[in-house]
């Protein structure tokens, strides 16, 4: 790997947390509401620390020698991680994934040189992942098969990594961590570290108000293959939010706050000021900005003339 390499991947964590300026302003007094910036990631999410965690686990194990090609499911975010960082360290990559995930995270994966295998949306959430699995198991000597919804390696990322950085930015006071789940490696290592450090740490889990929602990357946990690394005991409580709302909130952090970031990241941030207007003062609630709003440019929610 080069020293461009090493640099770049380097970067990956680190991401600030940020306070939100007028959003929050209908909150109860002394409750807050605190955004993991993970958009601001060498790859543009969350998903960096994760994939990056998995192939250097590989490297570490011989299982990722140079000659095998980086396979695995995707809805778009790991995938361009994967891809950046196959980029950067010389793999090649193929990625299974929805027809209909999104055009610019298709295209980014294309420039980063992955090759798309992709799946007939009507087949549902969990199609690319069975797609992955029958690849794999045709062909193990051809492919080094992360899988992300089965690797520990996943959530550790968050464990040794998210939770600790919002434990330090917090000064300590985070009291509520709130996100929605894909693989699950983000709240179930963040909770996992976090309620290590603050016993009495609430983990709330948002999930789509319905199984046939436009929420990309989000699970609808009752409906869909639920991920090895899933651990539904960690979550106190759930919260629902719709695609609606969601993608409101992605246009008024647009708008009100500067923020350019995705869906996912709106439905995080509509269920965190939901979950809060009901806290005592003292709470912290601390959630995730997913991605930037560039991979939905060509998605008719923003608005007319936009």
């Amino acid at each position: 790997m080069g020293e461009s390499a090493s640099r770049l991947l380097e970067n990956v964590g680190g991401t600030p947390l940020l306070r939100l300026a007028r959003l929050a302003r209908g909150l109860p007094a002394g409750v807050e509401v605190l955004l993991k910036a993970e958009h601001l990631n060498p790859g543009g999410s969350v998903k960096d620390r994760a994939a990056l965690a998995m192939i250097l686990e590989g490297e570490r194990t011989g299982l990722l020698p140079p000659e095998k090609v980086i396979l695995d499911a995707t809805s778009g975010n790991t995938g361009i991680a994967y891809a950046m960082i196959g980029a950067a360290r010389g793999y090649r990559v193929r990625l299974c994934l929805p027809r209909n995930a999104s055009f610019e995270r298709k295209r980014m994966l294309r420039i980063y040189g992955a090759e798309l295998l992709e799946t007939d949306p009507r087949e549902g959430f969990d199609a690319p992942q069975r797609l992955a699995q029958r690849l794999a198991a045709q062909e193990p000597g051809a492919y080094f098969y992360p899988n992300q919804y089965d690797n520990p390696a996943n959530w550790r990322a968050h464990y040794d990594g998210t939770a600790p950085e919002i434990w330090e930015q917090t000064g300590g006071r985070v009291t509520h961590f709130l996100s929605g789940v894909g693989t699950s490696g983000t709240f179930t290592g963040t909770v996992r570290r976090l309620r290590e450090l603050n016993p009495g740490l609430k983990a709330v889990l948002l999930q789509p108000d319905s199984p046939l929602h436009g929420l990309e990357g989000m699970r609808h946990v009752e409906t869909s293959m639920v991920p090895a690394i899933f651990d539904p005991a960690l979550a106190d409580e759930r919260f629902e939010v719709s695609t609606e709302e969601a993608q409101e909130m992605a246009r008024r952090l647009a708008l009100e706050e500067g923020l350019f970031v995705g869906v996912s990241s709106g439905a995080n941030v509509s269920a965190a000021l939901g979950y809060a207007r009901g806290l005592a003062p003292g709470s912290v609630v601390v959630t995730v900005l997913c991605d930037g709003g560039g991979r939905y440019l060509s998605e008719g929610f923003w608005g007319e003339g936009v």
